[in-house]
């Protein structure tokens, strides 16, 4: 299992090195322009194919969505423990406290992808559902931080491609409508090019030093998102019978490091972007030690 898990993840790895190698290639301005491309043209596409490339079974949003919104609600909680020792201005604690439930859906889809029992439509159809909860919590937990009003916040939600895409898809799945394929082959090919230009940035942008500012802050935090947040899962699945085969999805959802782009979101309300950012390394930095662990957890459980 050991080997399975590490050929599937080692392709994903090797991109994510040859991101760290081209880091000085490119300006910062270009990354950056990659990654506003990822995030309005690429993943959009990818989770839209995903959804709606597959019927969805409706009875599934019933069980998913509760659950994937329970993990998330969890984070939240947690991840307030950290705010007694974080910034003093709420603002910039809210930009570092998204972290503690937000994931990295470009991951997810690898490590989903690599697991031999996990379900890669049941996967769309969390993040579908899953991506709407952790944005609303996280825009009004800023906006609670800018003074922005519960409408503001919700219409930078509803605006939201990953959301639109996500909602889209799964329309699609649970309707079954039929896209004529020409029309359909062009998304198929910016879907394909969303996993590898995320990898390669994610190389690009992460920084080995974070590590060496993890401190009681950082650490409730990614301690929440790395460790608490699956463990809670897998103990839950085990008193009630672990047989779902939502289970395995949900431990690896559950296990993902926070979402490489949440110090953007975080900077376009104003706050502190670099505490965030130094978040985002950290646990995608760690989570290299940790998803194994969960991968092997979540295959054991979902045999």
């Amino acid at each position: 299992m050991f080997w399975i898990i590490l050929t599937g993840l080692l392709p994903s790895f090797l991109l994510v090195l040859l991101g760290g190698l081209l880091r000085h290639r490119l300006s910062e301005n270009a990354w950056q322009g990659l990654d506003r491309l990822n995030f309005e043209i690429l993943f959009p596409a990818l989770l839209f194919t995903t959804a709606a490339s597959r019927p969805i079974d409706p009875s599934n949003l019933f069980v998913v969505g509760p659950l994937v919104w329970a993990v998330s609600l969890l984070g939240l909680a947690l991840g307030w423990f950290a705010r007694p020792y974080g910034p003093t201005r709420f603002l910039d604690f809210a930009g570092c406290w998204q972290t503690a439930w937000r994931f990295n859906t470009a991951l997810g889809f690898v490590v989903v992808g690599a697991l031999p029992s996990a379900d890669l439509g049941l996967y769309a159809i969390a993040i579908g559902l899953g991506i709407p909860m952790v944005n609303i919590f996280a825009v009004l937990a800023l906006s609670r931080g800018t003074g922005f009003g519960v409408s503001m916040a919700l219409h930078k939600v509803a605006l939201n491609p990953f959301l639109l895409a996500s909602l889209a898809g799964v329309v699609v799945g649970v309707t079954q409508i039929h896209i004529p394929a020409p029309v359909l082959a062009p998304v198929n090919m910016l879907a394909q090019a969303a996993i590898p230009v995320a990898l390669i940035s994610i190389g690009a942008t992460l920084s080995w030093r974070a590590l060496g500012r993890l401190d009681r802050f950082s650490g409730i935090l990614v301690m929440t998102k790395l460790i608490a947040l699956p463990m809670a899962v897998t103990g839950c699945a085990l008193i009630l019978g672990g047989a779902h085969p939502v289970v395995p999805v949900l431990i690896i959802f559950a296990a993902l490091p926070t979402a490489s782009a949440a110090h953007v979101l975080a900077a376009g309300f104003g706050a502190d972007r670099v505490l965030p950012a130094t978040l985002i390394a950290q646990t995608t930095l760690l989570s290299a030690l940790t998803l194994p662990v969960w991968m092997i957890v979540a295959e054991a459980i979902g045999r």
